[in-house]
This record gives structure tokens, sequence and C-alpha cells, in this order.
């Protein structure tokens, strides 16, 4: 019997992206909306009580006893990086992002949506002392989310806008973790960071010797997160560092170590962690909220970084790459329909959520002020972007 070609082994990441991941962001949207009416429910208590209730020892003196909101963000957050990594590493090596050619288009809009939110953000919010630390809140896009309203418009949106979606939430992934490792840790342990260091160097000698059995790697990984977590750098990022050291063969299909643990982390990933986070962080309460709040300079400078900074710095990033000749304008889509995708990336709900809670660790008031920014610009851009994309002429004009 034939051995199967490897195009055919496994699905693309767009082809998975607009299957079980997009159905995965309608689940967080659900459970985001659960945390919401909880939050603000008789039952709010309770909830908050849920969230905090130590569930395991003490790992790390800075941050106590283990709770169930610290298994999510510091654990289960790891295994949402780990999965990002892999992703990132197969798309560099043959996928969509595996020549600079492929690179030219989501790369000027990723980078341009990145950096026109953060300085809206920093604009709109000089005037309250204390918030600069914010400033990388709105620059990160939720791909399920942003993915899953994209599918849910099934044909209003061509193939090729998919593709780039796709493609500028990669980029901006990677921004994202970059952001996360430079900016956003405590103090250092070097001790730590050496052992981290060591277990890196191990990882790398089983590549060098060929090693394909998923379980060394694993043990690897694990013990990488549990040293990153003392050292003083965010945990999450020992699920990316993991995972570029996880070894890919573009040729051999299933076989591959990176593969096996695309394929087996994916459905818990979408289905269980990210909506597992949504429900841990998207609970505020609204009940003493009023107008002055919701426009008050930490809400309102995220809120428009998401809402205008996303929409401007995508659209204008492919319009310079396509009117200067660095790539070409996505096939059969009108600027109207890209400029929706754009006002799609206004969509920062998990990254943002995730970056608002390291911008202001110990202030639980900010983080509220934050969430209500985070759900008013993704809401908004979600509602105009379906709307324009709904409603766009299916051919160019």
């Amino acid at each position: 019997m034939n051995a199967p070609v490897p195009t055919l082994a496994r699905p693309s990441l767009l082809h998975r992206l607009l299957t079980s991941e997009a159905a995965g962001g309608v689940l967080l949207m659900i459970t985001a909306a659960l945390a919401i009416v909880l939050a603000n429910s008789p039952w709010a208590s309770t909830y908050q009580h849920l969230l905090h209730l130590p569930v395991g020892p003490t790992l790390s003196d800075k941050l106590g006893p283990m709770t169930v909101h610290l298994w999510v963000n510091d654990g289960l957050m790891a295994v949402f990086f780990l999965l990002v990594g892999l992703e990132i590493k197969r798309e560099l090596v043959d996928g969509r992002l595996a020549t600079w050619e492929q690179r030219r288009l989501p790369a000027l809009p990723a980078l341009m949506g990145m950096a026109v939110p953060a300085l809206i953000f920093l604009a709109v919010s000089r005037s309250e002392p204390g918030l600069a630390s914010g400033w990388a809140i709105p620059a990160a896009t939720d791909i399920a989310f942003a993915v899953g309203a994209l599918a849910l418009l099934g044909r209003h949106a061509p193939l090729s806008l998919k593709v780039m979606l796709v493609s500028v939430a990669i980029i901006d992934d990677m921004g994202a973790v970059a952001i996360i490792a430079l900016f956003y840790t405590s103090s250092i342990n070097l001790l730590a960071l050496a052992a981290a260091g060591g277990i890196i160097l191990v990882l790398l000698a089983f590549n060098r010797l060929r090693v394909v059995s998923l379980w060394p790697y694993l043990l690897g990984v694990a013990a990488l997160w549990y040293v990153t977590l003392l050292s003083g750098v965010h945990a999450t990022i020992a699920g990316v560092v993991g995972a570029l050291l996880i070894p890919y063969s573009a040729g051999v299909g299933k076989a591959s170590p990176l593969l096996k643990l695309e394929h087996a982390l994916a459905p818990w990933v979408g289905f269980l962690i990210v909506p597992a986070f949504g429900f841990a962080n998207a609970g505020v309460s609204f009940s003493h909220l009023s107008v002055s709040d919701v426009l008050a300079p930490l809400p309102l400078a995220i809120a428009l970084g998401l809402l205008l900074g996303k929409q401007l710095g995508v659209f204008a990033g492919v319009w310079l790459a396509v009117k200067t000749g660095l790539a070409a304008k996505p096939r059969g889509a009108s600027w109207l329909q890209i400029y929706g995708v754009a006002m799609l990336c206004g969509i920062g709900f998990t990254m943002s959520l995730f970056i608002g809670e390291l911008a202001f660790p110990g202030q639980p008031e900010r983080i509220d002020e934050a969430k209500i920014g985070i759900l008013l610009g993704s809401l908004v851009s979600a509602l105009v972007a379906c709307a324009i994309l709904r409603f766009a002429p299916k051919r160019q004009a």
C-alpha cells in the first residue's frame, strides 16, 4: 500500500482553523458570556470563590498556593502557547509563511496592526499616571474569536482573505510572545534561568541525536515550564520555546513528532483550554458601572486601540504592501472586504485579557477596567466587521 502523500496526511492550518478551531471560537464566546452573566448575578461571589480556590501546592513563593485562576493562566495557557509555537514553527518551515514572498503581505499589516493600537493607547491614556504598562493590551488579535466570526460568515469572505487573516494572526502571535518575554517579566532568578538554559541544551541534544519519541520532549517541556515559573520570566514562554525544540520534518507526514503533538493538542486547546481561559478571565461586574467608568482613560484607551488602531494599522499595512509592490492584493477580494478583515483584527479578547493580567499585577480594579475596554473594543470591532463583510459586494468593483 502506498504511503500517504504528506500534504494529505494532515489538514492545513487554515482548514483546521475554519473547522475545529472556528467551533472553538464559538465555544469561547459562550463561556465568556457565561462568565459575564455569573459575575453580574447572585452567584457572583461563588464564581469569584471558585476562581481563587487553592487546588494545589505552592510552586513559587511569588505566586503562593496554586489556585484555579493560576492553574488556568500559568498552567493551561502554557499548553496554549505550546500549540501556538508548534503552529508557528510548521508555518515557517513549510506552511503559508515558508518563503519571504509568502511573508510579505501579512508581515507589514501585522506589525502596523500592533504598533498603531499601542500608540493610540499611549496617546489616550497619557493623562493618568501608571497606565503606560498596559500599552500592549490592544496590540494582540484573538485568532480563535476572529476566525470563528469569519467562519460564521461562510461565503461572504473569499478564501484569500481567510488566508490573510490567519497569516496576520500568526505573525501577531509571534509579536505577542516577544512582548510578553521582553516586557512582562518580574525580577529574574538567575539560578532558575540557568536551569532553563540547561534543559534547552538537553532538548537540542535530543534533536541532534534524532530522537523521535515525544515523551522525552514532553518531560523536558514540563521541566522547562517549572523552572521558567521560578525564574521570573512568565511561564507560558516555556510553551513557545519548547515547541520550537520539537523536531519537524516536512516530508514525513504524520510521523513527525511536531505534527503528532499538534494534532493531539489542537482539540484540547480549542475546546477546553481557551474556553476555560475565557470563563476564568472575562467575568467583570457591571453593577456599579457608569458612562464615566467606560470613558475612563484605561478602558477608553484599550477600546480605541482595538477598534481604531487595529483597523487603521492592518488596512494601511495591506494598502502599503500592495501599492509599493511588496506583495500582491488578496485574489478576488475588494478593498472593502479587506477593510472588513482589518476591522475583524480588532477582536483582541484572549491575548488582550492575558496581557492585561500581566500589565497590572495585584491591581484588580485596573484589571477590571482593562476587561471593560477589551470587551467593548472587541465587541464593536466584531459587529462592525461582520456587517461590512456580510453586505460588501462579493466581486471587485
